[in-house]
């Protein structure tokens, strides 16, 4: 049986290829490519179906030539041959990898083409990667050219130990940047204290964050260490720090400062040895000319600058995240989801993500819930993506048509779900949508919506309070 009419008749082989953490590239006896595994294409960036029929010189573009002595001995022996080299992938990035070349055979011993195995030596060899680029790269997903330089300059950030501002738009994962920092810091072993800026009241995280003597205010039965003492030696992360007050701004460039404070109502200064890492979605120039944010902290804080890019903007990631993010429900759900369609595939590279990884990773986690198969389509992804309010791109008749919008309706008249439409503006109204379809969805049952949502029972209600959707 010729090569061909085995990828043609067996539908798993897809599914064995885009199981194997490598680069994989079939190829005839005409050096012409056949097929390829969905990480090979997130390497050179062309789709299989761009690459099907062409040279494999002009998509695996290297410097050892694929049609040379190498290739040809080969498929003349029969024996593997490996080494190392480089490839120049679409977007014109010079990628390092480990080349092992294998001749193929048809069912009566003949030669039938050429496999290609290619191990990129800067992501998969993590073993002869340094440690502070294992720890990033283990913590982050990505291979875009936006990812890459991110990741160059987290690599250089890591052997610093000044401040760090990580800027970005929600869900990005400024939070997991700020774990990697650290994980592959000189303070990697010591203390990793995360605290919220905008999550509690100016008084409470004033204690929460330096702490505060016994007797400070009515209720101070005791006394506290603080989040920066509990960071000694190592690292605190202060997120959404946009949403800090003036007066903790003040108190928080003296600790920047002079790495010493009093804590709330006492008398004698603490001192503490910590890394500060700070991330905001704001744009802090912006806070610093309405005079919301101290100009002296900004620049003090903006000494080594990290921005954390959109999804929109990471060509060739999605795909990638969507892999990920379906091998993780499978095994949480028990699920044998093994891919989206297509169909689905076009219609998510085309949305806009306000709501970045974590919306994707919803949708992705919404998908393997909804889906019947083990293939996610169109009428699988969440309702809400088709309505103009959120996606305004979509026309308002693609949007009627599609099944899960007329189900959705449907149901809408029957079942009583709380009011809170939406306007075009950001992820909080794109949690609003995926809410309310999950309650559609579910008929209007919340412990089953909140089992769609992968939230459990108390976040549902409590982002329902929020929203003022109970």
């Amino acid at each position: 049986m010729k090569i061909e009419s085995v990828l043609q008749s067996v539908s798993v082989f897809g599914e064995l290829l885009n199981g194997i953490p490598h680069g994989i590239a079939i190829l005839g006896t005409d050096l012409c490519i056949l097929t390829m595994n969905r990480y090979l294409e997130a390497m050179t960036g062309y789709s299989t179906d761009e690459a099907r029929g062409v040279y494999g010189d002009f998509i695996l573009r290297t410097n050892l030539g694929i049609k040379n002595q190498i290739c040809a001995e080969v498929l003349k022996s029969g024996e593997s041959v490996s080494i190392d080299g480089n490839i120049i992938n679409r977007r014109r990035k010079k990628i390092p990898v480990h080349f092992t070349i294998s001749r193929l055979h048809d069912g009566e011993g003949q030669p039938s083409g050429v496999l290609f195995v290619l191990e990129d030596s800067s992501v998969v060899k993590v073993e002869e990667l340094s440690h502070r680029e294992q720890s990033i790269r283990s913590k982050i997903l990505g291979h875009s050219s936006q990812m890459e330089n991110v990741f160059e300059l987290m690599t250089v950030l890591a052997r610093t130990d000044a401040s760090v501002l990580i800027t970005g738009e929600t869900g990005t994962g400024k939070d997991l940047m700020a774990e990697a920092l650290h994980k592959s810091s000189q303070r990697a072993r010591q203390p990793f204290i995360k605290v919220n800026c905008g999550a509690l009241p100016e008084a409470l995280l004033e204690s929460e964050l330096f702490g505060h003597v016994k007797g400070a205010f009515t209720g101070a039965v005791n006394e506290t260490a603080g989040m920066f003492r509990l960071a000694h030696l190592g690292t605190i992360f202060l997120t959404e720090i946009g949403d800090l007050s003036l007066p903790l701004q003040v108190k928080l460039l003296s600790v920047l400062d002079d790495k010493e404070f009093f804590p709330v109502g006492g008398s004698k200064k603490v001192k503490v040895d910590v890394r500060i890492i700070a991330a905001t979605h704001r744009s802090l120039r912006e806070e610093v000319q309405q005079g919301r944010f101290r100009e002296d902290l900004f620049y003090r804080l903006n000494v080594l600058c990290l921005h954390s890019p959109p999804l929109r903007e990471r060509d060739g990631d999605i795909r990638l995240l969507l892999d990920h993010f379906l091998r993780q429900f499978n095994a949480k759900l028990g699920r044998e989801v093994t891919d989206f369609s297509p169909e689905a595939i076009d219609f998510l590279n085309q949305y806009r993500y306000p709501g970045n990884v974590r919306e994707l990773r919803n949708i992705a986690e919404y998908s393997a819930n909804i889906c019947q198969g083990r293939v996610v389509e169109v009428k699988d992804l969440p309702a809400y993506l088709f309505r103009p309010a959120v996606n305004p791109e979509m026309k308002s008749s693609s949007a009627m048509s599609h099944p899960l919008v007329q189900r959705e309706e449907a149901v809408a008249a029957r079942v009583t779900v709380p009011a809170g439409g939406t306007t075009p503006g950001g992820w909080v109204d794109v949690e609003k949508e995926m809410i309310l379809d999950a309650l559609r969805s579910s008929g209007g049952n919340r412990s089953k919506a909140s089992e769609i949502l992968g939230w459990g029972r108390t976040t549902l209600w409590r982002k329902l309070k929020k929203y003022k959707m109970a």
